[in-house]
C-alpha cells in the first residue's frame, strides 16, 4: 500500500457560486486562517449534502409526511394573549388546518402592526390602537327604543358629545330617513310609510353603521417586544392600516392568507403561508424542515392563486383520474372522465400504486436497454 492517504469525497463537491461567495465574506470577517476556511469549507459542504435529495426521490410524499405526522401531536386549542382583555388567537391544530385548506372566513383574523422607527414609542401605539377599532353605533349608545306611535326608532347615546357625530353618520349613510336630533337623543323617521317589522330592520341597521375606526377591527392591543412597541388586533383590514403614515408597511402583516395575495402580491401570500405554518407548529414544540412547508407553499401558489390542498385545489386538479378519484368523491371523477373520453397515462405515484405498476419514482424513473453484440 501507498502512504498517500485516501481522498476525501467532500474535495470532490463543488458548492454553488452564492454559498462560495458567502465563505470567503465570513473568512474573511472573521480573519480565518487557510486551515479554519478549509474546516468551514468542509462543514458547509457536509450540510450542504444533508439538504440535497436524489434525483427520482419522492418528494411530495415525504414531505407530507413529514407534517402530518407531528400534526397529529397537536393539541386543539386556542391561544391567548397575556393582559388582553380577553384577545385570543386561534393555534394549534385548527389554525394549521386553516392555513393548508386556504380557509377565506378564518376563525380568528387578526394582523400584527409594526411602527416605523421615529414613532417608535408607547403613546402613539396607544392612539394609533385606540384609533382604529371600528365603533358602530351600538357601541356607542345607552339605549334603543322603537316608539310606535310615531313609527320612528329613538337611541340615547352614552356620551351627548357623540349626538352630533351619530346623527350626520346616519344621515350620510341612510337617505330613505329623516334625522332630528334632542337634548339627549336621535330621532330617525322613516320617509315612506313603514310597518313594525321595517322599523325593526330599520334599528338593526342602525345599530351597525360604522361611526369611527377602521372596518373590521374588533379590538388591538399594544404590546412591547424587546425596544419595539407592537399593536396587535382581533380582525383584519390591511388596505386601510396602510394608509396609516406611521405604520411600517415593509413589516407589518396579516394572518389571512387571502387578503395578503390581493394586497402584496402571490410572492407575499406565499411568505406567508411558511411564516404562520412553521410559527404554528413550533408554539407546540414540534420540530419541521422548513423545506417541506416550503414545497407545501410553493404548489399551493404555482398558478399565480392560492389553492388549498384539498378537492377544490391541488388534489382535485391532479392530472391522473385514478389519482383524483382516489382522494374524494371518486364516482364523480371517474364518470366525468368517461363522458369526456378522458385518458389516465399513468405518470404519477397514485395511479401507478393502485393497479400493482412500478412507481415512477427512485429506480422506477428508469427503463434500461441494453444493446448486445452478436457472437
Amino acid at each position: 500500500m501507498s502512504g498517500e492517504s485516501p481522498k476525501d469525497y467532500l474535495d470532490e463537491i463543488e458548492l454553488p457560486l452564492s454559498l462560495r461567495k458567502e465563505i470567503e465574506k465570513v473568512a474573511e470577517e472573521m480573519k480565518l486562517k487557510a486551515e479554519q476556511k478549509a474546516k468551514l469549507e468542509k462543514e458547509v459542504k457536509k450540510a450542504y449534502l444533508s439538504y440535497r435529495f436524489e434525483p427520482g426521490e419522492a418528494i411530495g410524499i415525504i414531505a407530507a409526511q413529514s407534517i402530518s405526522e407531528p400534526a397529529t401531536q397537536m393539541t386543539m386549542r386556542t391561544y391567548h394573549f397575556a393582559g388582553s382583555a380577553g384577545i385570543k388567537i386561534t393555534y394549534g391544530l385548527p389554525r394549521l388546518i386553516e392555513i393548508f385548506d386556504a380557509k377565506k372566513q378564518l376563525e380568528t383574523p387578526s394582523m400584527t402592526i409594526f411602527l416605523q422607527r421615529k414613532f417608535n414609542n408607547m403613546e402613539t401605539a396607544k392612539r394609533i390602537a385606540e384609533s382604529i377599532i371600528e365603533r358602530k353605533v351600538g357601541d356607542l349608545i345607552k339605549e334603543v327604543s322603537i316608539n310606535l306611535s310615531e313609527n320612528s326608532v329613538e337611541i340615547e347615546p352614552r356620551d351627548l358629545r357623540q349626538i352630533s357625530k351619530i346623527a350626520r353618520v346616519i344621515k350620510e349613510n341612510m337617505k330613505e330617513v329623516k334625522v332630528r336630533s334632542r337634548k339627549n337623543s336621535i330621532v330617525i323617521v322613516p320617509k315612506e310609510s313603514a310597518n313594525l317589522k321595517d322599523i325593526q330592520k330599520l334599528k338593526l341597521k342602525i345599530l351597525q353603521l360604522q361611526v369611527s375606526g377602521i372596518k373590521g377591527i374588533e379590538n388591538a392591543v399594544v404590546r412591547r417586544e424587546g425596544d419595539e412597541w407592537i399593536i396587535t388586533t382581533i380582525g383584519s383590514n390591511l388596505k386601510e392600516i396602510f394608509q396609516i403614515k406611521e405604520i411600517d408597511k415593509t413589516r407589518s402583516y396579516t394572518n389571512d392568507v387571502h387578503e395578503t395575495a390581493k394586497i402584496l402580491g402571490i410572492e407575499a401570500a406565499r411568505n406567508l403561508i411558511i411564516k404562520e405554518a412553521l410559527k404554528t407548529m413550533q408554539e407546540q414544540g414540534l420540530d419541521v424542515d422548513i423545506r417541506h412547508v416550503m414545497l407545501v407553499a410553493d404548489i399551493m401558489t404555482l398558478t399565480g392563486i392560492v389553492r388549498p390542498i384539498g378537492r377544490y385545489g391541488v388534489a382535485g386538479s391532479k392530472v391522473s383520474i385514478l389519482s383524483r378519484a382516489a382522494f374524494e368523491e371518486t364516482i364523480k371523477h371517474l364518470v366525468r372522465a368517461s363522458l369526456k373520453n378522458e385518458a389516465d397515462e399513468f405518470l404519477g405515484i397514485f395511479e401507478n400504486v393502485m393497479i400493482g405498476q412500478v412507481v415512477p419514482c427512485g429506480t422506477g424513473m428508469f427503463e434500461v436497454v441494453a444493446k448486445f453484440e452478436s457472437t
